[in-house]
């Protein structure tokens, strides 16, 4: 009698508890038959429907369903045995459809869902807890201990089991279906094997896996019936994956978690793109950003009715992820609570995503409960920031061993019978490969966000042909390395498993063993622990980490939001948006066959007439609501929110080769927007160039910062209507963007026949620059103060130079016309072997005879732009330049020369004295005056323009220029002729055209010894010479 009443009680528990899920979201389902099939411990449901309404009303997505099926709905109860066996939902086939929302589609919905929506808006009027619906017993009081003890045990091991689920996504003409073969959720032990496990102590954890096998992804595109004419290839193909959920309770009676973690582990990861498929694709990626800046759609129900005038930057980093502070219709920095949320504001992505952690972990909300019973009694105020208990911390990742994006060019193929539909025939051309990758997510709460994503290594590499160009098919028989024309990074061979690094898929990782983990939620203890260089040693190719933080002002550094009373004064919040990126050593190679991939994607990309979700809307001027008070002003000049963005770049190096085949004047005219149909083509036959002459560009190091105010239609209302702003009103008010280059250099290159490159020859050596801009926010505010600049640029660098022989001009003017002058044959252009020889000097070849080299320098270029609304200003100085010739010796015992043809500024002071034609004169000092400096300003037309016009002003110092004949032999000199290197070309390749060596410019011999990479070197070398200078007037005279 004991057991049978046990069971009892256990039925009238659990019964009540499944029917409410059950009921909850299914149509047209008699809760006795439910009742009387689950006492019998199985149940089968077929045929069923979903409730949309509820659907929408739930998951708060800016979609809405158009249909939601079940065919076969199993549940086991094994009654006799709850303690030991899980219960059993399985769904067999499950599809869902839906689409975007639109204005339309909300004014006609259904009378149920427009009901459910208004007591939705109600409730959050009022900020009642979501209670779910159950049929409980009449009996009020709570189960016995053992029972409520037995039924968290049901609840914690219930397995959920999902055959073939089905979700398709419509809009215009794109049909994009997920399609997962089985999906299966379940409890494991300590070491994730599947068992009936409950929460003890004193770990306190449960675990569970989830399961998906066979996952396919495939974007096809309609006709004007709704129908799929041809199949194209699934962007995904049965891949399969797994997730594993870890939860931490602070005791054993607690409702929800204090940590969750969610992560998901990938092996491989293999995607597939065609060229039909790519505008579809893109376009799903705008529909993302555009629901992420809240361009399009809402997020919360009523938010389009409330219209509280929120405005969202167009550069805003993560929109979603910075919360809002708007008030409804109210200036944010004209009002004293400066930063706290309304109950009605836009709290972004973050606030949606927050409000299913209850129902993740299956809470009961009874803290909402209470906290509803005070409101109503007005015990505290209704404020969401205000979080009782304190909020959980979340842990998301996805980690994934190696991916791949294949890129392919489809051809339509007809099937034999007349009625089935027409198949494509794809051809691969692209392909980009990823190895260790990681996104990881860390929130509690609003207050604190983190997200970080890293690669280990990345690689692009062509496949077979583009274009009807046959360049890396099989027979050509081309080396891996040829193919390879972007890597950055490292392999994980050599990196190991450091992206999975305590992960739940690391045996290291605390939860692995036993221990607890640490979280590092404070902003200053992040930015120390998370730096570049960590980055980089975790992953080494890409790195990034975007952190916000939400923190109380007068208690800076503490999260907790704790319950204050009416009386108490409200704190202001301070926000901080950081986002860091890191880009680890990178070599891209830009040749012919990868141009015309990349080129040719592009073109595939803009063939579509898709109209932009979000048009660029007019700025509009919001209405001051009164001065700003005193204590409004200081709270600004004290805190003003702001989002930084940091790039860095380490070790780039550029490799532009010259084109083996060139069919850029068919893909140009469509990037340019010209969409008239190209004449016929010329296909070339494809023979690999060897030695194939290169460009090389290469960065130590290049640092981009750009930060921009969080709400700049406020902050910028707000100083505006100042009379006399102070320059940190002034500051935050601008976007600025700091850009500085380190090591910067250029010079000639060239492959050989193995796919290595010749050591580079420099033509621009090494410097660094720099480049500093602002840019006013709201201009249409600022219209009225002349004062204030709307853009102002700096631009600095200390020293230039380029330094080149003839022959490597021409060599540079080779390359430049290969890529520019397109043929219609296609066919690459002929160079001079004599030509390459002379650049690329063999080790241990002596020179015929002189080979000057042409230097030229700037130094202490600083340029500067401003624009206000009536002037537009720039000015700038040179503070040197110099051009000489260096001629190598000839033969032993005959040094090195160098000969200045230009230097300035020159001392002129004696130039009417003979005697000054005869001096040995050295450069001037460093202390000399500037070379250049100039000054422009030229007036802006307005209604209220009262300038009195332009004006230029300009200085320049005295100027000496040596027309030495040096220089006529390095414009004049002709290649040396007669030497024995030849073009290596692969094996089995048809020779190259005859090449005619008159129709190539004249350069010259190599040099005996590399030329130095210092601009100034001739600068303590005296040397004669015979000028005559007059300010800014050059009077020659030829030397004897």
């Amino acid at each position: 009698m004991c057991i049978q009443d046990r069971d009892k009680m256990l039925e009238s528990y659990v019964t009540p508890l499944l029917m409410s899920y059950v009921n909850k979201y299914i149509k047209n389902l008699k809760p006795s038959d439910l009742q009387l099939s689950l006492w019998g411990g199985d149940v089968v449901l077929s045929k069923l429907d979903l409730k949309l309404d509820v659907l929408e009303q739930e998951l708060k997505l800016p979609f809405t369903f158009m249909s939601g099926h079940i065919h076969e709905l199993r549940i086991h109860v094994p009654w006799t045995k709850l303690g030991s066996e899980p219960v059993v939902i399985t769904i067999n086939t499950m599809e869902c459809i839906l689409k975007l929302k639109d204005g339309a589609q909300d004014d006609h919905e259904s009378g149920s869902s427009s009901t459910s929506r208004s007591v939705s808006d109600s409730s959050k009027a009022v900020a009642k807890p979501r209670r779910l619906q159950q049929a409980a017993p009449s009996d009020p009081d709570l189960p016995p201990g053992y029972v409520q003890s037995l039924i968290r045990r049901v609840v914690n091991n219930v397995n959920i089991v999902v055959n073939n689920l089905i979700l398709k996504y419509v809009e215009d003409d794109i049909v994009l279906s997920v399609n997962i073969t089985s999906a299966e959720c379940y409890t494991v032990d300590d070491i994730w094997e599947r068992a009936f496990m409950d929460i003890t102590a004193p770990e306190l954890v449960l675990r569970k896996v989830i399961n998906f096998s066979d996952c396919t992804v495939c974007l096809d595109k309609r006709n004007a019936s709704g129908k799929i004419e041809f199949y194209q290839d699934p962007l995904l193909y049965k891949c399969s994956f797994r997730t594993r959920l870890h939860f931490t309770y602070d005791n054993i009676n607690s409702k929800i978690p204090s940590v969750i973690k969610i992560q998901t582990m990938v092996e491989s990861l293999k995607l597939s793109i065609t060229d039909q498929q790519l505008p579809m694709f893109i376009r799903i990626l705008e529909l993302i950003i555009a629901l992420y800046y809240g361009e399009i759609g809402g997020h919360k129900e009523g938010e389009g009715e409330e219209g509280s005038g929120h405005v969202r930057e167009a550069g805003a980093i993560l929109p979603g992820m910075d919360v809002d502070m708007e008030s409804h219709g109210t200036s944010q920095y004209s009002s004293p609570d400066l930063y706290m949320l309304s109950e009605e504001a836009d709290q972004g992505w973050v606030s949606w995503a927050w409000s299913f952690v209850p129902a993740i972990v299956g809470a009961e909300e009874e803290s909402e409960e209470s906290l509803y019973q005070q409101r109503e009694t007005g015990g505290i105020p209704s404020n969401p920031q205000q979080h009782t208990p304190k909020d959980p911390i979340v842990s998301i990742g996805f980690y994934c061993t190696k991916a791949s994006v294949t890129f392919k060019l489809t051809e339509t193929q007809s099937e034999s019978s007349y009625y089935s539909p027409q198949k494509v025939k794809s051809r691969e051309v692209l392909c980009l490969e990823q190895e260790g990758i990681t996104i990881e997510v860390l929130m509690m709460g609003e207050p604190f966000f983190d997200c970080q994503i890293g690669f280990v290594g990345c690689r692009a590499l062509c496949l077979k042909g583009i274009m009807g160009v046959r360049d890396f098919e099989e027979n050509m028989h081309r080396h891996e390395e040829d193919a390879v024309f972007f890597s950055c990074g490292d392999s994980l061979n050599s990196k190991g498993m450091t992206y999975l690094t305590n992960s739940l898929f690391d045996y290291r990782s605390p939860e692995n063993n036993g221990v607890r983990a640490e979280f590092i939620l404070d902003a200053a203890n992040h930015k120390e622990t998370y730096t570049e260089i960590a980055g980089m040693q975790r992953f080494g190719a890409f790195y990034m980490d975007y952190l916000y933080t939400m923190e109380n002002s007068s208690s800076k550094g503490s999260q907790d939001f704790s319950v204050v009373s009416m009386e108490e004064v409200v704190p202001t919040v301070q926000e901080t948006s950081i986002k860091r990126l890191v880009v680890g050593p990178l070599d891209v190679r830009l040749h012919s066959s990868a141009v015309h991939r990349i080129l040719k994607m592009i073109t595939c990309a803009m063939d579509h007439e898709y109209e932009p979700y979000c048009k660029p809307q007019r700025e509009m001027v919001e209405e001051s609501h009164g001065p700003a008070t005193p204590e409004e002003i200081s709270n600004l000049e004290e805190f003003i929110p702001t989002r930084l963005t940091c790039l860095t770049l380490l070790q780039v190096s550029v490799t532009v080769s010259m084109a083996e085949f060139n069919l850029l004047h068919t893909l140009m005219p469509v990037i340019m927007g010209c969409k008239t149909a190209a004449g016929p083509v010329y296909i070339p036959v494809f023979q690999p160039v060897r030695p194939l002459p290169s460009v090389q560009f290469q960065v130590e190091r290049v640092n981009v910062e750009h930060s921009v105010p969080m709400y700049a239609p406020q902050l910028v209302s707000t100083v505006s209507s100042l009379s006399q702003p102070s320059d940190n009103l002034l500051h935050h008010c601008y976007a600025h963007l700091y850009l500085k280059v380190f090591g910067f250099q250029a010079g000639l290159t060239c492959q050989d026949s193995t796919g290595g490159f010749l050591p580079l020859i420099p033509i621009i050596p090494s410097f660094s620059t720099a480049l500093y801009g602002k840019l006013i926010q709201m201009p249409s505010c600022w219209s009225k103060r002349s004062s204030v600049p709307t853009t102002e640029c700096i631009f600095e660098l200390p020293h230039f130079t380029v330094q080149a022989t003839r022959a490597q001009t021409v060599l540079l003017q080779a390359i430049c016309q290969s890529w520019t002058h397109s043929v219609a044959s296609g066919a690459p252009l002929t160079l001079s072997e004599s030509l390459l020889n002379e650049v690329y000097k063999a080790p241990g070849v002596k020179s015929p005879g002189p080979s000057p080299t042409l230097e030229g320098s700037v130094q202490n270029l600083e340029l500067k732009f401003c624009s206000r609304a009536t002037v537009k200003c720039a000015s700038g100085t040179v503070g040197a330049v110099k051009v000489c010739a260096r001629t190598p010796g000839s033969g032993e015992g005959v040094k090195e020369k160098l000969v200045p043809l230009i230097q300035g500024p020159s001392d002129t002071k004696e130039l009417h004295m003979s005697r000054w034609l005869n001096e040995i004169r050295k450069p001037e000092s460093l202390l000399a005056p500037d070379l250049l400096a100039f000054s422009v300003q030229v007036p802006q037309q307005g209604d209220d323009c009262r300038n009195s016009g332009g004006v230029l002003l300009v200085s320049v110092q005295g100027i000496a220029v040596n027309v030495d004949p040096v220089f006529c032999t390095w414009l004049l000199y002709q290649p040396h002729k007669g030497s024995s290197r030849q073009q290596q070309q692969a094996p089995g390749s048809v020779p190259l055209a005859k090449r005619r060596e008159d129709e190539v410019s004249v350069g010259s011999t190599p040099l005996a010894k590399q030329p130095s990479n210092q601009a100034s070197d001739y600068a303590s070398s005296p040397v004669k010479t015979k000028t005559v200078t007059v300010g800014g007037a050059v009077m020659l005279c030829v030397p004897a």
